[in-house]
């Protein structure tokens, strides 16, 4: 892994060398502040006044160059401008020829304009950090809220670009008219937004700017939600993964798994109240039949990780013998009369939880140029499994027997999924390939030592990084090219949950807060849905289906919403803080303040909670993934897992609080089941505002 010190210095533009950040000497400086600090030579205060001048300083060098260039493309663009007014009634395909390379030329100069605000960019980000993490208070905030908000905020032209965009925006409109009137169109690239300029250098101004604005679309969008996306710093040339190796019907096959685990999930929440009623127990025993799923979820998480350090093949042929097991115990419940086979069957489903190896398969085995095509299929194969499993249940209404075995509404479900998972096992058995650096790994004898630390760092789980995101995948700790043996153990992953928990920075921890509550306020209103329209509207089984169908629909919509527009209007930010007081608008309106408790106010509070949770997910994803240290990226202890177990973890406590309110009556289950959701949902608003300047 080569360090932002190093990254920077290979990356510089030689002309241009003298007004990039002096990452080296701001690291010099904060270790001499430690080091006064230390013996007493100065106080904290004034070390904050200093280097914020300091900080100033390069931060007025590199805008006003920046300027300078910005103005020197406008005018080149400016009189290219003039000669293509000129031309405009020729046929003269030579003049057009030169012009458009002339315009190409500017193209190539702008890029380097703006990878050289980009690296600039990332480079004050990473010795703001520093300085918090050596001086363990928040200058970042104090920084940011005193640079960024003044009227003449320097800050905000190398975070903002506005200038840059127009700049690209000229030239995208320049060329695209250059095309135009030579083949007798008059339509400007503002009539048609979504037709683009077809040019190799207008597509990387494209990148360049999507980048360093952290503009998306709607497939980025979607890898967010996956917490794998493609590494800014990798190019196609750095690609680990060959195409003659990648193997589509194994991706195809970690997809369809994902789609079977989600509809697995979902499936039984329509029927799972009176399931537990017809083996005499309470209807709110449905928490803890939905919950006991996530509870061995919770460790299944862990060792389908570790596993897919050696093996995807092994995994999944694991992986689909559970989730049969599990959904045969699952209906024969009913006949052996057994609450408790019921729950073996769903924890031996959980213990099947296979997404950890769906997304590490990903990461390590699709080659770049789709990687976020598959990021994006991981995605919209859970959202369509959560909406067709509840709406499945609801094609389950009948009732027959065979050999004394029931099928009915309760144990269709697990009938079904059983059979299905026996011919995804037959399938992936006969079509699954294993990637070629495991096949590699076995059949090689014990190497040189260079080779067995190779070997080593895969058992670790370092070959490819799980979470590959950001510019801030390049660790934090790796920048002080310190040959000691404290450095070189600085830039492992984490090995336990413990080192894990010690590598989260207060903006990690707040977003595992907001993934902890969307969670949970999903799980709630998901979970006792059947309970609580039952109880208040006499909804048979075929309407709760077809009401959790329609949530789970709209997932894909609105993230295509968000995904194309709403996140290239707004800052990430701004979308989480939005999103957190919207999902608690919908909590608040989900209580039952009166005697009477109405559909409308159910169904538009549901739809509010359910929304706006799935904008919060996407966003929260995406913002943790620049906030998380690179160590967390990688290995079995990272940062998809410690979601992957918030979010579980949420799951859990939202089912045993369904199950637990049960025993206070069903008339109270509503009230007191929103009350948790609730308090933390303004515990995590709070907790955004005090990070809110650390997320820029």
């Amino acid at each position: 892994m080569v360090n932002f010190g190093k990254k920077l210095a290979a990356d510089q533009v030689e002309e241009w060398k003298g007004y990039y950040i002096n990452y080296k000497l701001m690291k010099k400086m904060l270790k001499q502040y430690v080091q006064q600090t230390q013996i007493g030579g100065k106080d904290c205060e004034q070390i904050l006044k200093e280097f914020s001048r300091i900080l100033d300083d390069q931060i007025e060098r590199i805008v006003l160059f920046m300027l300078q260039q910005q103005g020197h493309l406008a005018s080149r663009i400016d009189d290219l401008g003039a000669q293509r007014a000129a031309i405009a009634r020729q046929v003269d395909t030579s003049r057009v020829f030169e012009l458009r390379e002339a315009y190409r030329e500017v193209g190539r100069d702008l890029v380097k304009l703006l990878r050289f605000v980009d690296m600039n960019a990332t480079g004050l980000r990473k010795i703001l950090k520093k300085f918090d993490k050596r001086f363990g208070y928040k200058f970042t905030d104090y920084y940011v809220t005193t640079r960024a908000n003044h009227p003449y905020s320097q800050l905000q032209q190398v975070f903002k670009q506005v200038g840059i965009v127009a700049v690209a925006g000229a030239l995208s409109r320049n060329l695209a008219y250059l095309e135009d009137e030579h083949r007798g169109s008059f339509l400007s690239i503002y009539d048609n937004p979504s037709v683009v300029l077809k040019d190799p250098i207008i597509d990387q101004v494209n990148n360049a700017v999507q980048k360093l604005t952290h503009a998306t679309n709607f497939m980025q969008y979607l890898g967010q939600h996956a917490l794998i996306v493609q590494d800014d710093s990798q190019s196609g040339s750095e690609d680990t993964v060959k195409d003659e190796s990648y193997h589509f019907m194994s991706l195809m096959l970690n997809l369809v798994n994902t789609f079977l685990y989600m509809v697995n999930t979902y499936i039984i929440v329509p029927t799972a109240d009176d399931y537990s009623v017809s083996l005499g127990a309470a209807p709110t025993v449905c928490g803890i039949i939905i919950g006991s799923m996530a509870v061995a979820q919770v460790f299944s998480s862990v060792y389908f990780s570790a596993w897919s350090n050696k093996s995807y093949f092994r995994p999944l042929v694991f992986s689909s013998i559970m989730l049969f097991s599990g959904n045969l115990l699952y209906a024969l419940a009913y006949d052996l009369n057994s609450l408790t086979v019921l729950l073996i069957g769903r924890i031996l489903c959980g213990l099947g939880s296979a997404r950890a190896v769906n997304r590490r398969y990903i990461s390590d085995c699709v080659p770049l140029k789709t990687r976020l095509q598959a990021s994006a299929g991981f995605v919209s194969a859970s959202a369509l499994g959560m909406a067709c499993g509840p709406g499945l249940a609801g094609f389950l209404q009948t009732k027959f027997t065979i050999y004394s075995l029931t099928f009915n509404q309760s144990t269709l479900p697990g009938w079904l999924m059983s059979i299905s998972w026996l011919l995804y096992l037959v399938w992936l058995w006969f079509s699954f390939k294993e990637p070629e650096h495991f096949a590699k790994a076995a059949a090689s004898a014990p190497p040189s030592e260079s080779s067995q630390q190779e070997s080593a760092n895969l058992e670790e789980g370092l070959a490819q990084p799980l979470l590959i995101g950001s510019e801030d995948r390049l660790d934090e700790n790796s920048e002080d090219n310190d040959e000691t043996a404290s450095s070189k153990k600085s830039h492992e992953p984490a090995t336990s949950f413990v080192s894990a928990y010690k590598l989260l920075t207060p903006s990690v921890k707040v977003q595992l807060l907001i993934y902890f509550m969307l969670k949970y306020a999903m799980e709630i209103l998901l979970s006792e849905s059947s309970v609580i329209t039952t109880y208040y509207f006499n909804w048979d089984t075929s309407a709760v289906a077809i009401f959790l169908a329609i949530l789970g629909l709209t997932v894909l919509p609105v993230n295509a919403v968000v995904g194309s527009y709403v996140t290239n209007w707004f800052e990430d930010r701004q979308i989480l803080l939005a999103s957190e007081i919207m999902v608690l608008i919908g909590i608040i309106m989900s209580f039952r303040y009166t005697s009477h408790y109405s559909i409308p106010q159910y169904v538009s509070s549901a739809l509010i909670t359910f929304v706006f949770a799935e904008v919060l997910e996407g966003v929260n994803l995406s913002l943790l993934s620049r906030v998380m240290s690179s160590r967390l990226s990688r290995g079995t202890y990272n940062g998809g897992l410690l979601s992957t177990e918030a979010g579980t973890l949420a799951r859990v406590v939202a089912d045993a609080t369904i199950t637990g309110a049960g025993y206070l009556g069903t008339d109270m289950l509503l009230n007191v089941t929103l009350l948790p959701p609730l308090v933390i949902s303004i515990v995590s608003i709070v907790a955004t505002f005090c990070t809110y300047n650390t997320l820029f």
